[in-house]
């Protein structure tokens, strides 16, 4: 049997037939630890290629080396669900000469299997695979756990190059992508900084403002009627986000309530939430920490799902669209409920949706968790940078300040005014917050779009304009 080795990264370049113009593609569950994306442009701008399009499911600042292929040509279009502030920077000033293509988690695998975005070459980051091409992400000197973002590409680009830093004899068991979809296979000394890969640990906020828009999370939670057997329940690894998972952990252990479901990018507080009982399974598309890698490893109720199966809207059902509650984050809102995550409040990139509005459109309970300022500027304005998620879509605000319900949801308003929470009117919170920072000054954009923002339908939903260059 003829195995998929070949002696490295530039002959299997070759072999795929990558040519100028086409496109390549590229999975981020290594996060700000990957070697891979960097690795493999630098080969790409060696052989002369020119013109090329880099569809990445997220970019970090591991990866800045790309502004200068950018600069030289080599790369001349870029796709994301998330960008992180040094590449969001330079594309927010103009360094790209077509705008970026914002998409969301849900939504990159629906345009990927629709054929709206075509891959020529899908290179996947594998801790551990075998001469055939079989991988997984779950053991492994890399292990990064759920390899979700990258089945889609592996199923549908034109050529699959696997890249491991742990070879193992034929056959791997128990791999998440099957060599049915892989063309060749490159061994390399690192795929990536484990360090950078996962977080150890992710933290429990300690913050006083955390703590008390965390309580009122889980209260509101508790109040709005879907906390009961059989719940789901979605959060991030931000710090508030975690405490309200915790304050959720002690009402569902107190009350005996059994869960159906954790969601997400997982953290090692879910996998808590699992082993507690609260949840008979966690289904993860990304693993946060080491602890969820170890869990998803080892828990046979911890599954690994493809980012298809998490959110995309063309699939035939997806688990976004069971989930009951979510909790997420903002950089602004607006009095129309309008949520932004791709922009800081002076206009630079530093983001993207993410899951963000995927979570948001099927969640039962939408809630966005941010303190009433950042930076000396309030959350709450009059209307938000950039549209990430539409405000149809968000149903609560919560903040250290009180509780701001959609108008759309009065039978949700009247439960938590039932439950005695600090209900508070938006253009209330607004006129609250702007008094302890005073009013924002109105945000000067420039002509140029640096970014299309497309919603997870594949319509696009707003643009971003660049921003004068410091100095």
């Amino acid at each position: 049997m003829k195995d998929k080795v070949v002696s490295s990264l530039r002959e299997a370049i070759i072999n795929t037939g990558l040519k100028s113009g086409m496109t390549v593609s590229f999975h981020h569950h290594l996060r700000n630890g990957d070697f891979v994306l960097n690795m493999v442009m630098d080969e790409i701008a060696a052989l002369g290629l020119r013109d090329i399009n880099v569809n990445a499911s997220s970019l970090f600042d591991t990866h800045k080396p790309i502004i200068e292929h950018i600069k030289n040509g080599v790369v001349t279009g870029l796709s994301a669900n998330y960008m992180a502030a040094g590449i969001g920077k330079a594309v927010s000033e103009g360094v790209l000469a077509k705008p970026v293509q914002f998409r969301t988690h849900g939504g990159r695998p629906s345009d990927i299997e629709l054929g709206r975005t075509p891959i020529d070459v899908a290179f996947i980051a594998a801790p551990t695979a075998d001469t055939m091409g079989n991988c997984t992400g779950k053991t492994g000197k890399s292990a990064c756990g759920s390899l979700g973002y990258a089945f889609p590409d592996a199923m549908n680009a034109q050529k699959v190059v696997v890249i491991t830093d742990n070879l193992v004899p034929y056959p791997l068991a128990n791999w998440s992508i099957p060599e049915t979809y892989v063309d060749f296979v490159v061994e390399v000394p690192e795929i990536g900084d484990p360090k950078g890969i996962v977080s150890g640990t992710t933290k429990i906020t300690r913050d006083p403002v955390g703590l008390v828009m965390a309580s009122y999370a889980a209260k509101v939670i508790k109040s709005s009627g879907l906390l009961k057997d059989g719940f789901s329940f979605q959060t991030g690894a931000g710090g508030a986000s975690l405490a309200a998972a915790k304050f959720l952990k002690d009402i569902m252990l107190k009350e005996n309530i059994k869960g159906s479901f954790g969601l997400g990018g997982i953290t090692g507080y879910m996998v808590e939430m699992l082993e507690a009982g609260c949840f008979e399974k966690l289904l993860d598309v990304q693993c946060f920490d080491l602890r969820a890698v170890e869990s998803i490893r080892d828990n046979p109720n911890h599954c690994e799902i493809s980012a298809t199966h998490y959110a995309s809207p063309s699939a035939k059902s997806a688990v976004v669209d069971s989930l009951d509650v979510v909790i997420l984050g903002a950089t602004e809102i607006d009095e129309n409920f309008n949520v932004n995550v791709h922009t800081d409040s002076n206009g630079y990139i530093m983001g993207g949706s993410g899951g963000h509005s995927d979570t948001a459109a099927g969640a039962k309970l939408t809630m966005i968790i941010a303190p009433m300022s950042r930076a000396r500027l309030p959350i709450v304005t009059d209307h938000v940078t950039c549209v990430s998620t539409p405000g149809r879509d968000v149903d609560v605000l919560v903040t250290q300040g009180g509780i701001a319900v959609n108008p759309a949801r009065a039978e949700l308003k009247q439960r938590l005014i039932d439950a005695h929470l600090p209900v508070i009117d938006i253009h209330d919170l607004r006129e609250k917050a702007e008094k302890m920072t005073g009013k924002p000054k109105k945000l000067s954009r420039g002509d140029r779009v640096v970014a299309d923002v497309i919603y997870r339908d594949g319509t696009k939903i707003d643009e971003i304009r660049c921003v004068p260059k410091e100095g």
